[in-house]
């Protein structure tokens, strides 16, 4: 009679995936809340926690940790657990998003009798609604201070934990911060899974937070105006959690713009690129741009992963739509915006939507990390065609520990790029200009096969020249890794090792005469050292238009290298019949008369 008694009066509870995951269940058992209750977990409750694991889900391993929980106080007596119910059919699992599941639970609740315990609202109404005993529990309650916000001074742009590590903390402002140490006593595990669970917990509930990614291994969650990255091995060698936040709001007027830099933002300026390095003000001072727009009516909005610009309500900021920028600037297209602000631009297709939205004729702001200004324009090139860049950009500003250092503007011209004199060289050509004195810099165009950006404002050395020099060492390092080239007013001089020389001349000079034909300059080639051997005699004979060397037999097919005096003139492959020829008229050739009058010709082989 007493054990029936016992019996009658133990509670049977059904609670559903909700409040396993909020953990609530646990919370109330250790606290003693729950005495002498049979806890029913249905099959369905462990397969669909089981399943978000599975798909690396944050809310299936919190769910999966709450019930091993709950097993352990089982052990201690403080519960008893129930596993009832059958696995999931493929139709069930199809329909899960649909509420099946949670309909499945309720279904065993009234088999059982048993109070349903849940912290989805939906639910409690159903559950309520088909006469279950229900019992509905808030899912969070927000806490007025948390560990992490306790970290946090007025002063901190970041802070960076990792477990068995001292907590830091950068203290500061853009360009002018300090790494602090938080506390001497290091992070543990444990600390940090409940930081991490508080983030969770409020990136669910609390409004202006969200879970930007999701995932047990990385998670990135906005939770105010907080990113928060979180990692977990195996993605990180151990729990690691960066909070980073903006310790400043500004407006366009706190960068002290020149009147002729405003008016190109407000009434020319279509295609801005925001540069600079990690960590330099990028991301605010684009947010005091979109306001700026807004506030001289027109239509802004943001295109963002995550969200974390800090921009008023009537900007409206958008995230990748189906895990892509493409689909949210298909919507934009509809939305018709005036001006879009896209944080940041990174990957290929970043940089094509970035191009598509702006040729269609939308505003477009753009954030790229670059290290130089003109690097921001490199990070385009070889995505879109060269001649459309003046198109997508027109003006660049770069930004370095908050300022503004260097604005550039961008236009198309065709003409001869500068060094070049052949009018038949013109083509198009990008000026990368300075924006406050009109000064050219940078001019970006085709030369052969490649697109190449030359700095035309202090430069000792023509674009020819550096091209020419680029391409020509290319062809002859083929030939010897270490070649040296020198240019000068009638061609170039190529400096290679000694057993080169021969190679690099070729059959009766055929080699470097293909060279001179590629390049279109006269190739002398020259030695590293000052001699190449021992000296060998000769004989000269002048016949017509040429002066004819004469070796002896055995040095057929070797290098001779001929000096006036120690200065290096020429050289050349002996030929079959022993024989190097010279033409008269050509500049090697006049030297060589001159130095057979002095008699001061020396043959090196």
């Amino acid at each position: 009679m007493e054990k029936e008694k016992q019996k009658i009066q133990k509670e049977k509870i059904v609670p559903d995936t909700s409040v396993i995951i909020s953990g609530i269940l646990s919370d109330l058992i250790e606290k003693g809340e729950l005495k002498d209750v049979e806890v029913i977990i249905p099959e369905f409750v462990l397969e669909e926690l089981r399943s978000q694991a599975s798909r690396g889900r944050e809310i299936g391993f919190k769910g999966l940790e709450e019930i091993k929980k709950i097993r352990h106080l089982e052990k201690e007596g403080k519960v008893m657990i129930v596993r009832t119910g059958r696995r999931q059919t493929m139709e069930e699992i199809q329909l899960a998003k649909y509420g099946r599941i949670d309909a499945l639970i309720l279904d065993v609740a009234r088999q059982e009798d048993a109070t349903m315990y849940t912290s989805d609202m939906v639910q409690a109404l159903v559950s309520e609604a088909e006469s279950i005993k229900t019992r509905y529990f808030k899912p969070y309650e927000k806490k007025k201070e948390t560990v992490l916000a306790s970290m946090f001074t007025d002063d901190t742009m970041s802070i960076h934990l990792k477990e068995n590590c001292v907590p830091l903390a950068k203290r500061g402002k853009p360009g002018d911060f300090r790494l602090v140490k938080i506390r001497d006593e290091k992070i543990t595990p444990e600390e940090l899974e409940g930081i991490i669970k508080d983030v969770m917990d409020a990136a669910r509930y609390e409004e202006d937070s969200f879970i930007e990614v999701g995932g047990h291994a990385a998670s990135v969650i906005q939770l105010g105006n907080m990113r928060i990255a979180i990692a977990r091995p195996p993605f990180s060698d151990g729990i690691e959690v960066t909070v980073v936040r903006p310790i400043a709001k500004l407006t366009l007027d706190d960068y002290k713009l020149s009147e002729k830099l405003k008016e190109r933002l407000a009434k020319r300026a279509d295609g801005i690129l925001v540069a600079g390095p990690p960590g330099s003000g990028k991301s605010t001072f684009v947010a005091s741009v979109a306001e700026f727009y807004e506030e001289q009516g027109k239509i802004v909005k943001t295109m963002e992963s995550p969200r974390d610009l800090q921009v008023r309500p009537e900007i409206t900021q958008y995230a990748k739509l189906h895990g892509k920028f493409e689909n949210t600037a298909d919507l934009l297209l509809l939305v018709r915006p005036d001006y879009t602000i896209f944080d940041e631009v990174r990957k290929t297709d970043d940089f094509i939507v970035f191009s598509d939205m702006r040729l269609a004729g939308i505003g477009m702001v753009g954030v790229v990390h670059a290290t130089d200004p003109v690097d921001a324009v490199q990070r385009f090139i070889g995505r879109v065609e060269l001649g459309i860049i003046p198109h997508i950009i027109d003006t660049i500003i770069y930004i370095k520990a908050g300022r503004i250092e260097k604005v550039y503007n961008l236009s198309l011209v065709v003409r001869t790029p500068t060094g070049m004199t052949e009018a038949d060289l013109a083509r198009p050509v990008v000026e990368v200009r300075s924006f406050e004195d009109n000064m050219l810099e940078y001019e970006i165009y085709t030369y052969g096969e490649e697109n190449v950006i030359i700095p035309v404002k202090g430069s000792k050395e023509s674009a020819v020249n550096k091209l020419a020099k680029r391409y020509i060492m290319a062809e002859i390092r083929k030939f010897d890794k270490t070649a040296g080239v020198e240019l000068t007013e009638s061609g170039a001089v190529i400096r290679v090792e000694n057993d080169v020389i021969p190679i690099l001349i070729g059959k009766k000079g055929k080699t470097i005469k293909e060279l001179e034909e590629k390049f279109g300059l006269r190739i002398d080639v020259s030695p590293k050292v000052a001699t190449l051997g021992n000296e060998v005699n000769y004989l000269t004979e002048e016949s017509g238009a040429y002066i004819t060397f004469v070796f002896s037999d055995r040095l057929v097919g070797k290098a001779a290298n001929f000096y006036v005096k120690e200065d290096y003139l020429f050289s050349a492959t002996i030929g079959k019949n022993g024989q190097v020829r010279v033409a008269k008229d050509s500049d090697v050739g006049k030297e060589v008369l001159k130095a057979l009058v002095r008699e001061d010709l020396k043959a090196f082989a």
